[in-house]
C-alpha cells in the first residue's frame, strides 16, 4: 500500500528551482547561481521543515540527510567523478587528447565530426550499458574536438551526453532496462523493440541537426597524431566494451596514460602526482553537489514528497491515453526530483504496472514509456549526474549544456507523439 504523501516534501525542490530561476531572470544568465550554493541553501531550508503531524529533532533530520547523502550509489558516483577528473588531466598532460582528436579529424569530414562523435557514443553506451562510463570515456575527446575545431563546447558535451543516454535507455545490460523489465515483467528484447521505435526517429533527426551544426575549422588544422598516445582511450573503450567495472576501466586508462607519459618524458613521477591531484580538484564541486543532492532527496522522501507525486498523478487518470500520460508524468517528475532514472523507474514501476493492467496497456509499452521518459528528463536536468560530470570535464555550467541536448528533447517529444498517436503494434496487448 502506498504511503501517505505530503506536498511539504516537494518544498525543498521548489525552493531550489525558484531560487535558481529567479536569479537567472534577474541577472539574465541562468548559470549565475552556483549549483553547489543553491543546493546547500535548499538543504538548509529542508532542515527547517517537519513531517506533517510530527516534530522531528534537528539531529534526526541531519542523520536522515547524512545517511541519504552517504548512500552507496552516491559515494560510487563521487569516486567516478574523481577518477574521471584524474583521467582527463593525465590524458591532457601526456597528449592523448590531441592525438585522439586529430586521429578522428583525419578520417572524418568536417561536417561529420559531431555526428561521428554521437554515433560512436551510441555504440559505446549500448555496449557498456552505462551513460556515466560513456561520458567519462568520450568527454575529454569532446573537449579536444571543441578546442581544435572551434565548435561550441556546450554543444559538443551535449552531444556526448545524448549519445550516452542512448545506451542507458536501450542497452540490454543497462540498470534502467533491468529496472523497467523487472517491474513490468517483460523480456528485455521486447522492451528494446518498443523503445527502438520511439528513439530511432530521435537519433536520425539528431544526426541531421548535428551535421548542420558541425561548422568548425577542422579542415585548416594540422592533424598530427601519435598512435601510442591514443592508447589510454583504447584501454578505456576496450575495457568498457568488455564489461569491466567503470572504476577499474578509469584506473586502466589512468595507468596507461601514466606509463606512456613517463616514457615520453611528459612529466616525472612527482609531477605525475600533481597532474592527478589537479584533475581530481576539477571535480570536487561536482562530488560535493552529488552528496548534497542525495541528502536533499532523502529528506524529501522522508517528508512524503515522492509519495505525494505518486498520489496526485495516478488519481487523475481516467482513460488509456491518460494512463500512459500519467506513467510518463510520474516517472519524469520523480526523475527530476531524485536525479536518478533507475530510482525513478523503480518508484513509478509498481503503480505503472497497475495502470497498465487496469487500462489494458501492453507491459512492453509500459516498460518502454518508463525508460524513455526517465532517460529523456535525465538528459535535461542540470543537476543530474550525467550533466554534472560532463560539465566538470569541460569546465562549464551544466545549464550551458541543456539547450543543446537535442537527443533528450527529441526522446521526450517522440515519446509524447507515440502516446497521442497510438501505435497499435506497440500498444496491442499480447494474449
Amino acid at each position: 500500500m502506498m504511503k501517505k504523501g505530503n506536498f511539504i516534501g516537494l518544498l525543498p525542490l521548489i525552493f531550489f528551482l525558484v531560487l535558481y530561476m529567479s536569479t537567472g531572470i534577474i541577472t539574465g544568465k541562468f548559470d549565475s547561481m552556483p549549483l553547489l550554493l543553491g543546493f546547500v541553501l535548499s538543504a538548509g531550508f529542508a532542515l527547517l521543515l517537519d513531517k506533517k503531524g510530527e516534530k522531528t529533532s534537528l539531529n534526526d533530520k541531519i542523520d536522515i540527510f547524512a545517511k541519504a547523502g552517504g548512500d552507496g550509489t552516491i559515494i560510487l558516483m563521487v569516486v567516478i567523478f574523481l577518477l574521471a577528473g584524474a583521467f582527463y588531466s593525465i590524458a591532457d598532460a601526456m597528449g592523448a587528447v590531441n592525438s585522439t582528436v586529430n586521429l578522428g579529424l583525419t578520417f572524418l569530414p568536417s561536417n561529420m565530426i559531431l555526428p561521428g562523435l554521437f554515433l560512436v557514443g551510441c555504440v559505446l553506451s549500448f555496449s557498456m550499458g552505462t551513460s556515466m562510463g560513456t561520458i567519462t570515456a568520450l568527454g575529454t575527446i569532446g573537449v579536444g574536438i571543441s578546442t581544435q575545431t572551434g565548435i561550441s563546447l556546450p554543444l559538443v558535451m551535449a552531444t556526448v551526453v545524448g549519445s550516452a543516454l542512448f545506451g542507458d535507455n536501450l542497452s540490454f545490460i543497462s540498470d534502467t532496462t533491468i529496472a523497467a523489465i523487472r517491474t513490468q515483467g517483460v523480456e528485455s528484447r521486447d522492451k528494446f523493440k518498443a523503445n527502438l521505435m520511439t528513439v530511432l526517429p530521435a537519433v536520425i533527426i539528431t544526426v541531421i541537426i548535428l551535421t548542420f551544426l558541425s561548422t568548425g575549422n577542422a579542415e585548416e588544422l594540422e592533424r598530427d597524431f601519435n598512435l601510442v598516445r591514443t592508447l589510454p582511450y583504447v584501454a578505456i573503450i576496450a575495457s568498457a566494451l568488455l564489461g569491466v567495472n567503470v572504476m577499474v576501466t578509469l584506473g586502466l586508462g589512468i595507468g596507461t596514460g601514466a606509463v606512456i607519459g613517463l616514457a615520453y618524458g611528459d612529466f616525472n613521477v612527482v609531477e605525475l602526482f600533481g597532474v592527478l591531484q589537479r584533475g581530481m580538484g576539477w571535480m570536487e564541486d561536482l562530488a560535493i553537489i552529488a552528496i548534497i543532492v542525495g541528502g536533499l532527496v532523502g529528506l524529501m522522501t522522508y517528508y512524503g514528497g515522492i509519495d505525494f507525486l505518486l498520489e496526485k498523478v495516478t488519481s487523475r487518470v481516467k482513460t488509456k491515453k491518460g494512463a500512459q500520460l500519467g506513467m510518463a508524468s510520474l516517472v519524469s517528475l520523480i526523475d527530476v526530483a531524485t536525479t536518478n532514472n533507475t530510482i525513478a523507474i523503480l518508484a513509478a514501476g509498481p503503480l505503472a504496472k497497475d495502470l497498465s493492467e487496469e487500462y489494458d496497456i501492453d507491459p512492453k509499452r509500459t516498460a518502454s514509456l518508463l525508460d524513455v521518459f526517465s532517460s529523456g528528463f535525465q538528459g535535461i536536468t542540470p543537476y543530474a549526474g550525467q550533466l554534472l560530470v560532463a560539465a566538470g570535464i569541460a569546465g562549464i555550467s551544466p545549464m550551458e549544456i541543456v539547450p543543446y541536448s537535442f537527443y533528450s528533447f527529441l526522446m521526450i517529444i517522440f515519446g509524447l507523439v507515440f502516446i497521442f498517436f497510438d501505435i497499435s503494434k506497440i500498444t496491442k496487448k499480447n494474449k
